[in-house]
């Protein structure tokens, strides 16, 4: 394998928020400036910086990349890529890392958590009721329908997709999934593939989970919207480009028994006008599902890859390799 000299005294920019161990530790092997595109500390970096530490906000694209002309690795504190342009990245020479499976598990319990708060209405006692409102109580907060009842759709089974079934199939639950590639049996955990008519039309819950690719974007228009159930469950904690955010307004508005989870949107923060706000049958999230401080602590690791890039070394999970590398 061949490696380029490491860079000696690295200067690394930290645009948005790390685990402190992590940071600590980086900034104990290179000068770490934590400072967001824009702001002063940035700009009068950037020219010289020899890595970039990023989580979901912050652009590299082209234009930022041409003010950076040291700039060896970007790092992606998280999984989803969909903010770094990697060609870009390519053509500079410039490595991309990231964590690919830091917080499978945060979002993978997240996803029941949104479905069994939809799916088992509850009340905590604050006072102790006499037996008609004791009774009263157990009447209206029984769910209509549980999960070991339901079919679960998943769409794109890959690390989140394949957990989540995994854990569907512990709830005892029918689990089918579409995704484009042949998915290894062992991955399945016993969800059945179909085609992506058939995972529209027969599921009770659909639960998004495919990357960022630009055909995915509007994956979820409204004639895909309209061939699911007069009460589904469509659920997403992919990617808010994923769904076409006019189309899905339309379509719970007109199916008033359909629910929306959304923990991811196009775009974010979301604005005061979004379409989906004050819509009984949608709630929305702060974007949550990886936001545990197992997944943070994970996520955060990513400096040690970057730093094995700015050494010289081979990564361990490169999206774009180092130059030289084999």
């Amino acid at each position: 394998m061949a490696v380029r000299d490491p860079v000696a005294q690295p200067l690394v920019i930290q645009t948005e928020r790390l685990h402190p161990d992590s940071a600590t530790w980086l900034a104990q092997r290179c000068t770490l400036v934590a400072a967001a595109p824009g702001e002063e500390a940035f700009e009068a970096h950037i020219e010289r910086a020899n890595a970039l530490v990023v989580r979901t906000y912050t652009r590299v694209d082209a234009s930022l990349l041409a003010r950076a002309p040291r700039l060896r690795v970007v790092g992606r504190a998280g999984v989803g890529l969909d903010n770094i342009d990697l060609v870009a990245c390519a053509e500079r020479h410039v490595a991309v890392v990231h964590t690919p499976d830091a917080n499978t598990t945060a979002v993978v319990e997240y996803v029941f958590t949104l479905l069994l708060d939809a799916l088992r209405p509850r009340q905590r006692l604050l006072d102790a009721p006499d037996p008609s409102g004791w009774e009263a109580l157990r009447k209206e907060l029984s769910a209509p329908r549980q999960l070991a009842d339901l079919t679960l759709g998943i769409y794109g089974l890959g690390r989140v997709g394949s957990a989540v079934a995994r854990v569907a199939a512990a709830f005892h639950m029918r689990v089918l999934y579409h995704d484009l590639l042949d998915i290894p049996e062992s991955r399945r955990h016993g969800a059945t593939p179909v085609s992506r008519d058939t995972l529209l039309e027969d599921v009770d819950i659909l639960s998004v989970h495919v990357d960022g690719r630009p055909e995915n974007r509007r994956l979820l228009d409204g004639p895909a919207l309209d061939r699911l159930r007069d009460d589904a469950i469509l659920v997403n904690t992919s990617r808010g480009f994923i769904i076409d955010t006019p189309a899905l307004a339309s379509w719970l508005r007109r199916r008033p028994h359909c629910l929306a989870l959304l923990d991811v949107h196009q775009p974010e923060p979301i604005p005061s006008d979004h379409p989906l706000l004050g819509l009984p049958n949608a709630r929305l999230y702060p974007h949550l599902g990886g936001a545990t401080a197992t997944a943070n602590r994970n996520m955060s690791r990513v400096v040690e890859d970057i730093w094995r890039v700015l050494s010289g070394e081979e990564p361990a999970y490169a999206a774009v390799r180092p130059a030289g590398a084999s």
